[in-house]
């Protein structure tokens, strides 16, 4: 991550990180498919998003939303 994010190792620490810098309703620099856990195909409309069948809430930091890889899984609801 190059904001200096990078030590964000897991979703809850980055939708804190994101929520405290003001930054949550960011649109990704890259359109983001998640494949969730539970089985549902969705794309992430802004950096912290939740799954629409069981609300696992995904997050990705905005300086690094060009690459599914750093979208981490923060636990359901936890937006």
């Amino acid at each position: 991550m190059s904001c200096g994010c990078s030590s964000l190792k897991d979703g809850k620490a980055i939708v804190d990180h994101v929520k405290y810098k003001g930054k949550e309703n960011h649109q990704p620099l890259a359109p983001l498919e998640i494949h969730c856990e539970c089985g549902e195909k969705f794309t992430m409309p802004t950096v912290i998003a939740n799954c629409p069948n069981c609300e696992m809430t995904y997050a990705v930091t905005p300086c690094s939303s060009d690459n599914i890889e750093n979208v981490k899984p923060a636990g359901i609801k936890y937006a």
